[in-house]
């Protein structure tokens, strides 16, 4: 006998996805905003016995009714419809304080004669609305199990139901009152489904054309609709003239009014809560809110620099002190070097940022949990409109804070396609995780530890007006592409409130895990192989001995330039390790002698010339051929900037394990003596990469989430082209101004 498939459906914010969790033992991602499931998850099921199931974690939904491919996943897995097996049991949960909105399902799960057991979940959280389980089993005719998913209260029982469901296949009882006219439309409707719909009772057939009738649209996206159904849909529409969509959701909610009063609910089925009414009134302020949002936001990213900055430290200590163990282990040979400078200076210098990405998925998963993001989409739903969307693109948009590709498969759960694509055309611009260690490097390197007016810290402050400046510039791009490229009008943003909660620590600390041992493993895997691939180009060929010899002195000003004087800076010679004489000043301001000490291992290896060639284009911003080859690894994957960075320095530095990346930076010279990277220099690489498109992963994810390479292309080309403009406009200014 095969395993039993078991379909887990119900609303967004009902603890589905908990209960999931809580049933198998499984860690699905936990969220109480719409976007957070948009894929069918499955785990086995244990059901006593020896026995097993399948069971199927469904993308939430208010009904079966669907206008887009996403929302058509729900149907389909309850029907075995579209690839999908068809399940011998659906297990649909339910708000218990909102019985009258979630049992809507109910009814269209019923009508299509799918087995049942109705989980009525938050039963902790219903208070007095909380419903007679009993009596509501009396009524529909299907088990009813009361639970707290979040608690573990009520899952043996839960699974004790599954467990005789499965044997005896119960069907609820519903007796809606259709008018007249209605039931001749759906008849019609029904003689032109497909064959493969035809199956079962006249009530099922007369469900599916209801559905039909409901979710058929010229605009729709639905998949697998044949073109005679859609026909006849079109042509029941208009011969009736009538509003049939209220007539069947009336007709629906009205045998529900009456199933909650013989149940003994009444007009408590609805109630709302209290303490969340509240709080609302505040954070839902179109002013308080806002400003509430605001200083949130501030006091985010300036826990994100600061709070992470002594674990950053303690990280990089323990990098260096694995480069010098190494290097003192091992001899001197090519390994060695691959080992030290590529390897461990290389994904090293990516994973000291560990500790501040893990800071920002706590937080995020905080907000997510607690019911707060939800909130965001509604206030951002005023700003967003404006702009061509509705506050829901807010949602993945925020969440590309914490990663773009999750972020653009958020998108799905959006009905219009052309409200998807333009949300995903601009959802790379918000500053993901990835760009985090990038400003956090630059800022600590460049810009002083000072106070502004005595009292804000500037480092915070900068880290703060990067995330705000990302976020304006994907608000702008959206504006600008919404209104030319990707044209549509704006529909009205239809969103549930949840109720606070408070955030599960557990749920939290798991994704915080499962995120940041992603991060771990591209560091181990992607970050590797491209940093290995640049420090093969970084270290071949090598250069001619009497070249490595005139780089030496330059090295040594980068470990400590302010031991040297003012008159000493300048190119050197050396016979040996560490002994170096000063030339005579007329070779001093040689040409020859000036462009050999500009040369080093790296400016002559493939990948320096490579940085060299790119330098033109760079220059106008500010950067040199050292960032340029960084830029060319950062492409692949943002981090490898810092790694590229690191083996940059550790190879062309006579003694690389001299000081931090950081402090390296902080303490580079030009020829003049002067520090090469100023905070200007510093701020046009941050906006460089807020703006770019570096990120390959990205690219390939809107290619299949869009299934045309036109978009991922136009991405690419607008985002660097864009981020070249401002770069060029800010380092020219700040150049004229005198900074």
């Amino acid at each position: 006998m095969s395993e039993a498939r078991v379909c887990l459906l119900g609303n967004p914010n009902v603890g589905k996805t908990a209960l999931f969790n809580a049933l198998t033992g499984q860690r699905g991602r936990v969220g109480n905003y719409p976007g957070v499931t948009v894929e069918c998850v499955g785990a086995p099921l244990r059901l006593g016995d020896d026995r097993t199931a399948e069971l199927i974690d469904v993308p939430g939904c208010y009904s079966l009714c669907a206008r887009s491919a996403e929302e058509q996943v729900a149907l389909n897995a309850a029907l075995g419809l579209g690839g999908f097996p068809k399940p011998d049991l659906v297990v649909q949960v339910l708000d218990a304080g909102q019985l009258l909105r979630n049992l809507y399902l109910t009814v269209q799960l019923a009508e299509l004669g799918i087995p049942l057991v109705l989980a009525l979940n938050l039963m902790d959280e219903a208070g007095d609305a909380a419903p007679d389980v009993a009596a509501l089993t009396r009524q529909l005719g299907v088990p009813c199990v009361g639970t707290s998913a979040r608690h573990g209260q009520g899952i043996e029982q839960l699974r004790e139901a599954i467990a005789g469901a499965l044997d005896e296949r119960p069907l609820a009882r519903v007796g809606v009152r259709y008018p007249e006219a209605l039931r001749r439309d759906a008849d019609r409707v029904a003689d032109a489904l497909p064959e493969a719909w035809q199956q079962g009772s006249v009530e099922r057939r007369r469900a599916l054309a209801l559905w039909a009738l409901m979710s058929l649209e010229d605009e729709d996206e639905l998949t697998g609709m044949s073109p005679e159904l859609r026909e006849r849909v079109r042509d029941v529409r208009r011969d009736a003239g009538r509003d049939q969509d209220l007539e069947i959701v009336s007709a629906r909610y009205s045998w529900l009014t009456e199933l909650l009063a013989r149940a003994g609910q009444g007009e408590v089925s609805g109630a709302a809560h209290p303490l969340t009414e509240r709080v609302d009134r505040v954070l839902l302020h179109p002013v308080a809110g806002f400003a509430i949002f605001l200083v949130l936001m501030t006091l985010v990213f300036q826990a994100l620099f600061t709070w992470s900055d002594p674990a950053i430290s303690a990280v990089e200590r323990g990098v260096q002190a694995v480069q010098q163990l190494v290097q003192g282990l091992l001899p001197e040979t090519v390994m060695r070097a691959l080992l030290v400078e590529g390897v461990l200076g290389g994904v090293g210098n990516v994973l000291v940022f560990l500790p501040q990405i893990l800071l920002l998925f706590a937080i995020v998963g905080l907000m997510e949990d607690s019911g707060y993001m939800a909130r965001v989409a509604y206030l951002m739903d005023r700003v967003m409109r404006a702009l061509g969307l509705h506050g829901r693109a807010f949602v993945p948009m925020f969440s590309g804070f914490a990663c773009a590709i999750p972020a653009v498969l958020a998108t799905r759960t959006m009905e219009r396609r052309r409200d998807r694509i333009l949300t995903m055309l601009v959802v790379p611009l918000m500053s993901c995780s990835a760009r985090l260690p990038i400003y956090t490097l630059v800022i600590a390197a460049l810009f002083p530890p000072r106070l502004i007016g005595g009292v804000l810290p500037l480092q915070g402050l900068l880290m703060v007006a990067m995330y705000l400046f990302s976020t304006v510039i994907a608000l702008v791009a959206t504006a600008v592409l919404g209104r030319t490229i990707v044209k549509g009008k704006s529909v009205p943003l239809i969103l549930e409130l949840p109720p606070y909660r408070m955030p599960s620590w557990l749920a939290v600390a798991r994704m915080m895990r499962d995120r940041s041992w992603e991060f771990v493993r591209e560091a181990g895997t992607v970050i590797l192989a491209f940093t290995v691939v640049l420090w093969g180009l970084l270290s071949f060929p090598k250069p001619p001995a009497s070249v490595v010899e005139t780089s030496a002195a330059p090295a040594a000003l980068v470990a400590a330039p302010e031991a040297l004087p003012a008159a000493t800076v300048g190119p050197t010679t050396g016979a040996g390790h560490g002994a170096e004489t000063a030339p005579p000043p007329d070779a001093a301001s040689s040409p020859e002698l000036e462009a050999e000490a500009e040369r080093s291992p790296i400016a002559q290896s493939y990948g320096g010339r490579l940085g060299h060639a790119l330098e033109p284009l760079l220059r106008p911003l500010g950067f040199d051929w050292k960032i340029g080859v960084g830029l060319i690894g950062a492409f692949a994957a943002r981090e490898v900037f810092i790694s590229t960075l690191g083996l940059v320095y550790g190879i062309g530095d006579a003694d690389e394990n001299t000081g931090t990346l950081r402090e390296k930076l902080r303490a580079e010279r030009g020829p003049d003596g002067r520090p090469l990277y100023r905070p200007l220099t510093g701020l046009s690489l941050m906006v460089f990469f807020a703006v770019a498109c570096q990120c390959m992963s990205t690219v390939a994810v809107v290619y299949r989430e869009s299934k045309s390479w036109r978009w991922p292309l136009l991405m690419v080309v607008y985002m660097n082209g864009l981020a070249w403009a401002l770069c060029f406009a800010l380092y020219q200014l700040g150049t004229k101004l005198g900074f």
